[in-house]
């Protein structure tokens, strides 16, 4: 019996663009495997694609389609006798070996941004930028244990932190198992992991203030009620209260998530990074009523937005110019307050989630409340372990962040 061929378009599993993978499929003796392509494409796409005198982009994707099951054909003519193993073993011959780096993140970045994914897209942007300007045309077969850590040890000269050097390497690492998983490569070119090349990491200082501090905040009184200044120190107490929160999640909040006494929210990095999102519940005290009141739309139709820093109908980058343009203001007017209250270390909306959760650490709340509350269990562990906690005890654990009230 002969091993068929045909080209394969996976409608079950499309991406959030609409796009579905391509493969081509191998049949024998009943059994199918699938081989990536590398090409997606909508449905009706793959259709036009193949249907009378396609054009322009579709034209090609044809022929690039094509040109991959026609090799597989070739491969197969070419075995004394079939097997899987064997066809494998010509079929995947590193086709991306060749291709360059600053492509693949081209690429990448462009798909973030078509997803709405501005801020990870510019983090690919500067890595690539990065790259370039170590080794212009770098390619995946250039990328070893040996040239990372060359790569490293550039970037420490140039001045950029361990911070940075992790993350930049982070996205090429994930190009590479890119490129691995769509059968450009094979496992033999990842230079990753122990006894090859370890992404350094940092120790992250804890930017979290004292009660005693927060106290401080929570206490200054602002002459102008509805300043500038007011505003920032009400945002930051808000985040503050609410579990950590950054300051999207906060600008996305609307009246909808106002759910009797609790606020419910989705945190917005975790949204397209897993599969199953558990919500973060937040227990609704006074002081964060009295925020949302005060700064709050009037209009308080389920699907507007709490504070007026966002409208409906903005492009993604513009959502992420008005994000960063208010977190510079809380930061400006924060650090201010700071200043004359005499508060060391910085006071910022980073130290406001550090502080939340250090705050209820040192009140001897469970570690696994806190895990929670901050949006960080995991699928495998700490998600299915916790069944949530109610609502009271929420509610008892909120009054542990204004215990200086007391």
């Amino acid at each position: 019996m002969n091993a068929t061929t045909s080209l394969f378009i996976d409608r079950y599993h499309p991406k959030e663009n609409g796009k579905c993978a391509i493969s081509v499929r191998i049949t024998f003796e009943r059994k199918k495997k699938y081989y990536k392509t590398g090409k997606t494409a909508t449905a009706q796409e793959f259709e036009k694609a193949f249907g009378d005198k396609p054009r322009g982009e579709l034209k090609q994707l044809a022929i690039k389609l094509q040109a991959f099951e026609k090799k597989a054909v070739d491969i197969i003519d070419k075995l004394p006798a079939f097997t899987f193993q064997a066809f494998e073993k010509q079929f995947y011959v590193n086709r991306g070996t060749k291709d360059t780096i600053s492509a693949a993140f081209t690429q990448y970045a462009n798909e973030l941004r078509e997803e709405g994914r501005i801020g990870t897209a510019v983090t690919y942007e500067c890595a690539q930028n990065s790259l370039n300007n170590f080794t212009p045309d770098s390619r995946f077969s250039d990328i070893t244990p040996d040239y990372l850590r060359k790569y490293e040890a550039w970037m420490l000269k140039h001045n950029k932190s361990i911070t940075t050097v992790g993350i930049y390497l982070r996205s090429l690492r994930t190009l590479i198992n890119n490129a691995i998983s769509e059968g450009d490569l094979t496992q033999e070119y990842y230079p990753f992991g122990k006894k090859r090349y370890e992404i350094p990491t940092s120790n992250n200082i804890k930017k979290a203030l004292s009660l005693k501090d927060i106290g401080e905040i929570y206490n200054f009184e602002i002459q102008n009620s509805n300043s500038t200044n007011a505003m920032a120190k009400d945002f930051w107490i808000f985040m503050y209260l609410c579990n950590g929160m950054n300051v999207k999640d906060m600008c996305l909040l609307t009246y909808s998530s106002l759910q009797g006494e609790i606020l419910e929210f989705i945190r917005a990095k975790t949204v397209r990074t897993k599969r199953k999102v558990e919500p973060i519940r937040v227990a609704l005290t006074e002081d964060i009523k009295r925020i949302i009141k005060k700064w709050g739309n009037k209009n308080r139709d389920p699907q507007t937005f709490i504070f007026p820093v966002l409208k409906k109908g903005l492009t993604p980058e513009r959502e992420r110019q008005l994000i960063k343009q208010v977190t510079q203001v809380i930061n400006k007017h924060m650090k201010d307050i700071a200043l004359l209250l005499e508060i060391k270390g910085d006071v910022n909306t980073y130290s406001a989630r550090h502080s939340f959760s250090t705050v209820l650490q040192r009140s001897g709340v469970s570690t696994e409340f806190i895990s929670e509350a901050l949006g960080h269990s995991n699928v495998k562990t700490t998600a299915n372990y916790l069944a949530g906690f109610e609502d009271e005890s929420k509610r008892e654990h909120a009054k542990a962040l204004t215990a200086f009230k007391n």
